[in-house]
């Protein structure tokens, strides 16, 4: 059975990495209305205990927006692989997207795609990214 994470231990690099996670579940259906975006930000704030808020957030996800639409997903979730490295954090960041799917209480197909298209990417087992689907309600 794998440990829980603490994900305040994780670096930089693995909490981009988390962040970027989100963003990527955050914008799957196509639409990134500016409450979705707040409560994004709320939500990372929350996750990394405020280590990443404010003006360094509102770059961060610029950044990470800007990467995401010139590499394409694919190479984001490829990025995010490496960055995370353990299963054990690979599960974490689906999870993350998946809570931030879940947000809107609508799975849209784009959104199912990308869950599919993460847990093969992070080499998460088809039948664990499904068990992980149905926990948390989707």
């Amino acid at each position: 059975m794998d440990e829980p994470l603490v994900i305040d231990s994780f670096d930089e690099p693995k909490i981009e990495a988390l962040v970027e996670m989100m963003v990527l579940a955050a914008s799957a259906d196509g639409e990134f209305a500016p409450e979705e975006r707040a409560r994004l930000e709320r939500n990372i704030t929350t996750l990394t205990s405020r280590r990443i808020e404010g003006s360094r957030l509102t770059e961060l996800l610029g950044a990470l927006e800007k990467r995401i639409a010139s590499d394409g997903r694919a190479a984001r979730l490829d990025a995010v692989k490496v960055a995370l490295g353990d299963k054990g954090s690979r599960k974490v960041a689906l999870d993350l997207a998946l809570q931030v799917m879940k947000e809107d209480g609508i799975l849209r197909t784009s959104e199912r795609e990308l869950i599919l298209e993460t847990a093969e990417a992070l080499e998460i087992d088809p039948s664990e990214a499904a068990d992980m689907v149905r926990a948390i309600g989707l």
